[in-house]
């Protein structure tokens, strides 16, 4: 997989680029710098239709290893330095608790979101806002409970609040 997707990714072609992430994503559960080529070359592509096959990827990585075992992956990435690193978790494991594990674990999904809440990057804070949004609508009390905890005189943490309780009662 490896010398194809480093082939694909080096076309000038976005679209065949795509094509190469998507196989990254594949061989990185075999091959770890697979998966340091997704975090540290692939997030630095300037597409944002790039950034969302990274997402992607980053997904089927998961899927391929276990969501459970993924874990230190996942809070290592939303732990990045890089905003598209952080945000290709939020948004690649989107919906997040139709995903195994995560389904019988949505309290592991919020508490992994509502740390990032007041990401320094809009584009990241978007996304967690999105993804607690759709947590919200299977389990709206658990996603209120953790909403009520926050601060929100923080506008970085007020615009995550109003994405996430969209569909909540008041």
């Amino acid at each position: 997989y490896i010398q194809i997707a480093s082939e694909l990714y080096c076309s000038e072609y976005f679209q065949i680029q795509e094509i190469g992430v998507l196989l990254y994503g594949y061989a990185s559960s075999m091959r770890p710098t697979a998966l340091k080529f997704l975090s540290e070359t692939v997030s630095t592509h300037p597409s944002w239709k790039v950034q969302e096959v990274l997402a992607m990827a980053f997904d089927n990585h998961c899927k391929i290893i276990g969501y459970e075992t993924a874990l230190p992956v996942i809070q290592e990435w939303l732990n990045s330095d890089c905003a598209n690193v952080r945000r290709a978790v939020s948004e690649g494991l989107r919906v997040w608790t139709s995903r195994p594990y995560f389904k019988d674990n949505p309290q592991v999904a919020i508490k992994l979101l509502a740390a990032h809440k007041s990401d320094e990057s809009e584009y990241v804070r978007k996304s967690i806002g999105n993804a607690m949004r759709d947590i919200s609508k299977k389990h709206s009390t658990l996603v209120s409970a953790e909403l009520s905890t926050w601060d929100l005189s923080s506008k970085e943490i007020h615009q995550v609040y109003k994405l996430a309780s969209k569909f909540i009662e008041k």
